[in-house]
């Protein structure tokens, strides 16, 4: 047996002030964005409307970043590179309801340990500014217009083994240019500039917050999104959510904020994602921007040494209020919404006459205008719309059944009476268009305004028939126990269970049941799976298991039930919906558009698939060469 190695004893000492400030920047201080980060919080807090970033090897040489704020006094200009030096809270009431961007007086500090550093200030009422020289102290009269310079040059210059592992100067740069254009697109009111090596790299004038949003993201983000107004209680939620089509392979256009400062969250992120469980397909990521507003005492911000983590004090409620938010902004079709403007058609429609060859005989051969074709086809069929209830099952109670109780309004149901088809008639153009045959029999072909709709018919009345369950699932009587079917196993499927399953499984046994899951203890440390949802009796017990007690353990019940029901009612929609080579009338397939046009989310099914795409008479043009 060896002998204990007696280590000589340290004493313990007080750290110099430079160390700690060293150990403190290798927190705050990871790479150059870091510290643009940090300067432009301090320029915003300032009151700036223009902030300009001047960059050197992509931060490494310099980073100088320049605003028209309110400025310091000279007296104040040496405290501010001493560590927890601010002037945005003085008291602890001040920290649990930090308004600012920066609050904790670290940066310069830190950055001056790593780095030669430079304060260069001035308020309206000085008649010059004065510069700083954060090695020396000195302090020094020069020429500068109202606001504040901070230069940072040679950066962990002190501290040569952090610089060893900084990327290429591309690299470096382009984590500044994100670090900027984070800030950009919460502050529209605010004008950014990005220089590189005396080259201008980004620039983003002040303006709209829908304008700087396209400026930063491009306009396909605004093109392609939809916009997001929502409030709950004291939080409000706005910005825009990206349709599914947009969705990207990578999570890496995905911004939130809260109360004005980007945050990374796994709360927001989840809710954001969850709202879009069953319009994505595959593992694709959404893209959004959205704000959140609540107030400042509810959210502690004073978490992460980089300030981009904070916490809640009702994660439910913010979890509830986002995925709210972002469902109700992608609920609404967006068949609604392929009306091309009037000047466009015109012009369309101009562009095909001049091109168009003089037969003679021509003015028999045209089409009738699009409007005219809608009020002759309604008036042809609204007498002798087939029964089309095989392809739409209304579940009615017996006493509506038997004609005791009216059956209550569907907003799902097709309208067959003449009037209503009348009606609609005189709209005289509706999103999705007329039926003109079926494809293969998976496809179904449309005309309208804009030119070809195709659209696949079992994505598309899967997502109509998961929306009818949705409904009168939410419709029924809420005193009764809306329970999910279960199926018990034969043999229980057992799994050794760590203490936080065990706990969630005994306090969770009511929400569980609801579920159709029954896990009840096998022992001190194992857990049985005697029964499960009949529509997942084939699958994996123990994985559905697992994955059901930490969804409750980290989201709570309410989210797991309804995330649950939803994946047993779309299971049930996909094998209820119409399917492949059924041939479908013209009525059918007009009942059909005319429900994708009411029915929410009806642009992709649930699995996340597009269920309709349009090919404008411009893409048709193009493929014939007409015009050119």
């Amino acid at each position: 047996m060896t002998a204990a190695i007696l280590l000589p004893r340290r004493p313990i000492l007080e750290l110099p002030d430079e160390l700690i400030s060293q150990i403190a920047a290798g927190e705050v201080v990871e790479r150059p964005a870091s510290v643009v980060r940090e300067l432009v919080d301090n320029a915003l807090d300032a009151g700036a409307t223009q902030v300009t970033v001047r960059l050197l090897a992509g931060g490494v040489r310099l980073i100088a970043v320049e605003d028209d704020g309110i400025g310091m006094l000279p007296q104040e200009l040496p405290i501010a590179f001493k560590r927890h030096a601010t002037s945005k809270i003085a008291s602890l009431s001040d920290l649990e309801s930090v308004g600012t961007m920066g609050f904790r007086g670290e940066a310069l500090a830190a950055i001056n340990s790593i780095a030669d550093c430079a304060l260069l200030s001035r308020t309206a009422e000085q008649a010059n500014a004065y510069v700083l020289d954060g090695r020396t102290g000195e302090l020094r009269p020069t020429a500068r217009a109202r606001g504040t310079t901070v230069e940072v040059k040679g950066l962990f210059y002190s501290t040569p083994a952090r610089r060893k592992f900084l990327k290429a100067d591309a690299t470096e740069l382009a984590h500044c240019v994100e670090a900027v254009r984070r800030h950009a697109l919460v502050r529209p009111d605010v004008g950014f500039s990005i220089w590189h090596e005396g080259r201008l790299v980004e620039q983003w004038r002040a303006g709209a917050l829908e304008q700087r949003l396209g400026d930063v993201l491009g306009q396909d983000f605004i093109a392609q999104s939809v916009a997001v107004e929502h409030r709950a209680g004291n939080i409000r939620v706005t910005g825009r959510a990206g349709v599914p089509d947009a969705a990207r392979t990578r999570a890496d256009q995905q911004f939130a904020y809260v109360n004005g400062r980007f945050v990374r969250d796994k709360v927001i992120t989840h809710a954001a994602r969850s709202a879009y469980e069953d319009v994505l397909h595959g593992q694709r990521q959404p893209v959004f921007t959205l704000y959140v507003e609540m107030d400042p005492t509810r959210v502690d911000v004073n978490v992460h040494p980089t300030k981009i983590e904070v916490r809640f004090r009702d994660s439910r409620e913010v979890h509830q209020a986002v995925r709210h938010a972002v469902e109700n902004a992608l609920a609404a079709p967006r068949s609604g919404s392929i009306a091309e403007s009037d000047e466009a058609t015109a012009l369309h429609r101009t562009e095909v006459k001049t091109q168009a060859p003089k037969l003679g005989h021509s003015e028999t051969l045209r089409p009738m205008p699009w409007p005219q074709q809608a009020m002759q086809f309604n008036a042809k069929t609204a007498h002798r719309v087939s029964d089309i209830e095989a392809l739409w099952p209304v579940q009615r109670s017996r006493q509506a059944m038997a004609g005791d109780v009216a059956p209550a309004p569907d907003r799902h149901a097709v309208v067959t009476s003449t009037e209503t088809v009348q009606a609609l008639a005189s709209a005289a153009d509706w999103p999705l268009g007329r039926a003109l045959a079926q494809l293969q029999g998976v496809y179904i072909l449309a005309e309208n305004a804009q030119g070809l709709i195709v659209v696949d018919m079992h994505a598309a009345h899967e997502r109509i028939v998961y929306e009818r369950l949705k409904d009168q699932w939410a419709a029924a009587d809420p005193k009764q126990a809306k329970a999910i079917a279960s199926q018990p196993l034969l043999i229980p499927a057992t799994f050794a269970a760590t203490p936080a399953e065990i706990a969630s499984a005994e306090g969770s046994a009511d929400t569980l049941r609801l579920l159709g899951l029954e896990i009840t203890a096998f022992s001190s440390k194992t857990l049985a799976v005697r029964a499960v949802p009949s529509a997942l009796a084939q699958g994996d017990a123990v994985e559905l298991a697992r994955s059901v007690l930490a969804e409750l353990a980290q989201h709570g019940a309410s989210s797991v039930v309804q995330r649950a029901q939803h994946d047993i009612l779309a299971t049930m929609a996909c094998h209820g919906a119409v399917r492949a080579n059924r041939k479908l009338t013209l009525e059918e397939m007009n009942a059909l558009l005319r429900q994708m046009e009411a029915t929410q989310r009806s642009d992709q099914c649930n699995h996340g698939r597009p269920t309709w795409r349009q090919v404008t008479m411009k893409e048709l043009d193009a493929l014939f060469l007409r015009g050119r």
